[in-house]
């Protein structure tokens, strides 16, 4: 079987090839730097060269408030370049992984959302994300469409790096406490993905980590793991006042992973233990950050 990865630069596409090489998968890494996905011939040619089994599509633009006013730039990359690596996965026999997130659905409500719920989203992200999703759809029937959310890893920037700065420059921070979800670690999501690949379960997919929480509970615990003695003043999204609306509600259902029977991953506390050893392992690493998660692979 031989992968090949996009958004290799950014978190899930970094753990994705780590899983890989352990796994002694043959794979093929693409990163900004071997090629732009936005050239299609060249995607192409590229993708035509090597021939793989399955492309796991993890590149995309993520910066949720950049969207709404870089809507053709958003568009481009998570609707077209889907479009014109869907059709080459339908011309080569090739099956599809595309990584996409619960900004699809319109965030209302409690419930979790299960992989057939409506569909309405309320951004330019969302709807780009959404509209990729159409774009695999409507070519392939051999597609592995996985949502998940609040992504953190190892390579780029994410949450928890983030608050481990504010932590350390801040007696308090502020953080909504009103958006619930789940944290999700790359590496966990990665490893599932792996084992998902070699099936034939094609469909969508729900996958995050076990657990539910705010924003504000999820710093409130990494503050704690990390003995770190910042306060976190739990904020209403009003008070945050971001650029694009993000969901109440980003809850998702993995009844998805229990009828594929895959196993689900650890509990988001757990996950943070893990991550954060792993992150002081390798400080002098996670902090090179030479890439723009901002438009590519934030995944």
């Amino acid at each position: 079987m031989k992968i090949l990865v996009t958004g290799t630069d950014g978190q899930l596409g970094f753990d994705m090839i780590r899983t890989l090489f352990n796994n002694k998968i043959e794979h093929c890494a693409i990163g900004r730097s071997e090629l732009d996905l936005r050239n299609f011939e060249k995607t192409r040619n590229y993708i035509c060269s090597y021939l793989p089994d399955v492309i796991v599509h993890c590149a995309a633009y993520t910066s949720v408030d950049r969207a709404e006013n870089e809507k053709e730039l958003c568009r481009m990359v998570n609707v077209d370049v889907t479009d014109n690596i869907s059709q080459i996965c339908k011309e080569i026999g090739s099956s599809l992984v595309y990584i996409s997130t619960d900004y699809v659905f319109a965030g209302e409500g409690t419930k979790p959302y299960e992989v057939d719920s409506l569909t309405d989203p309320t951004t330019v992200y969302g709807q780009s994300k959404l509209d990729g999703e159409n774009k695999v759809l409507s070519h392939l029937d051999k597609y592995f469409i996985v949502r998940t959310s609040w992504s953190f890893g190892i390579n780029g920037n994410n949450f928890i790096k983030t608050m481990l700065k504010l932590g350390t420059e801040n007696e308090f921070v502020n953080v909504v406490g009103d958006q619930i979800g789940s944290p999700t670690y790359t590496k966990d999501l990665a490893e599932v993905i792996v084992q998902l690949i070699q099936t034939n379960n094609y469909g969508i997919y729900h996958i995050t980590n076990e657990g539910f929480c705010s924003w504000a509970d999820f710093a409130s615990y990494v503050f704690e793991s990390s003995n770190i003695n910042t306060k976190v003043r739990s904020i209403t999204s009003e008070e945050y006042s971001a650029i694009a609306q993000r969901p109440y509600n980003s809850r998702l259902s993995k009844s998805s992973l229990d009828d594929a029977k895959l196993p689900r991953l650890p509990h988001w506390k757990d996950a943070v233990n893990r991550y954060l050893k792993e992150l002081n392992a390798n400080i002098s690493k996670s902090n090179e950050g030479t890439i723009d998660n901002e438009i590519f692979g934030e995944f």
